[in-house]
């Protein structure tokens, strides 16, 4: 018989990439009975995993999610798994509750929550030391009740081992099948950028930056907030821009093949200086250069393995400079492109990640 496992998100899409494509597809193949509860999606079967759909129409943002968690919590009773793992922070609760009932708990957390907090526009600044100092007290202490805890990061893997002696690191490293594709020498784009489009993930000095180059820049992902939309689509280098939307995996993974380097420049805010982003890690498997903000973790990578150039994210004129570098030395770019390519596959792709989820899930079920 085997072993049931149930994944719950009430925050993420269905098809998450570190939920769905990396955590719970790889579960199923290894031959877990794996089911995924999301909130208002489509409940449905795909690619070994039974999604489960909740749904929650309450009004007032504080009451839907404390009534989101509960139905999550009785759709996840229903389920009956083996081993429970939960994803987002809302879902504390939950996870002590399943804890209270005798089950096996995983908390996966993607983001270093407490130093998150601090770069919250929306909660006053005076107070949001005081909200983080309190949430990192709370999670410490459910934290440390769970048969597990997985960071996103190392960073926070150290944070959380102090608390909990299993915790471990899965890396959200690039499925290598994903990005098996020929790279285009029709070079139709020249800077991409992929993901949630904000000002703290420097959109604002990405668009300014292309009054000092001839470059253009394609951009793919959806904007954090209206306001912000607004205020970057009136800037004068907004008409550089190719604006995508969101895009598949697929319809990304082509645009990459066409594009001559990629960009990642978040500000220095704390929940960013030591986290790894995707998109770095997806950019060297597609063979790009990169330019990439200079913090100390992104910069020993970038070094290392002679993938692109680290700059200064606050500064337009330094982001541009990269850029006219990495576009008059074609055969450098080039180079580089293969070096990080080169980089994923030996080093940062999901196999590795994926056999030290596959250990964990072991050890915890024995």
């Amino acid at each position: 018989m085997k072993n049931k496992i149930c994944h719950i998100t009430t925050v993420h899409n269905a098809k998450d990439t570190r939920i769905f494509q990396k955590e719970c597809v790889s579960l199923a193949n290894h031959g877990f009975d794996t089911h995924l509860i999301v909130a208002n999606q489509k409940s449905e079967t795909s690619k070994g995993v039974q999604i489960h759909n909740i749904t929650s129409t309450t009004s007032g943002r504080l009451y839907r999610m404390w009534k989101t968690t509960q139905i999550a919590l009785e759709k996840a009773l229903e389920i009956d798994a083996d081993i429970y793992h939960f994803h987002d922070p809302e879902l504390l609760p939950v996870g002590i509750k399943l804890k209270k009932f005798g089950k096996k708990v995983i908390y996966d957390t993607h983001e270093d929550v407490p130093r998150q907090i601090l770069s919250k526009y929306y909660i006053p600044s005076l107070i949001r030391p005081f909200v983080a100092t309190i949430f990192e007290i709370y999670e410490n202490r459910i934290a440390a009740k769970m048969d597990a805890v997985i960071t996103a990061t190392p960073f926070i893997r150290d944070r959380f081992l102090k608390i909990n002696t299993r915790t471990i690191d899965i890396n959200n490293y690039p499925i290598l099948e994903k990005f098996n594709i020929e790279i285009s020498n029709e070079k139709t784009h020249d800077i991409c950028y992929v993901g949630l489009i904000s000002k703290i993930r420097g959109i604002e000095e990405m668009i300014r930056m292309l009054k000092f180059t001839k470059a253009k820049m394609t951009l793919i992902g959806e904007f954090q907030s209206k306001e912000e939309e607004t205020f970057i689509k009136n800037l004068p280098t907004w008409k550089k821009v190719n604006f995508l939307g969101k895009k598949n995996s697929q319809e990304v993974a082509k645009i990459l093949s066409q594009s001559k380097m990629g960009i990642v420049i978040f500000h220095p805010e704390p929940n960013h200086i030591n986290a790894q982003p995707n998109k770095i890690f997806e950019y060297m498997a597609a063979s790009l250069p990169i330019v990439t903000s200079d913090f100390p973790l992104w910069k020993s990578i970038v070094t290392k393995y002679n993938t692109g150039i680290c700059v200064n994210p606050l500064a337009p004129k330094e982001i541009a400079s990269a850029v006219n570098v990495l576009l008059k030395n074609k055969e450098q770019s080039i180079q580089m492109g293969k070096n990080g390519q080169k980089a994923v596959q030996e080093v940062f792709n999901w196999k590795q990640e994926n056999e030290k989820l596959i250990n964990l899930y072991q050890q915890i079920l024995k």
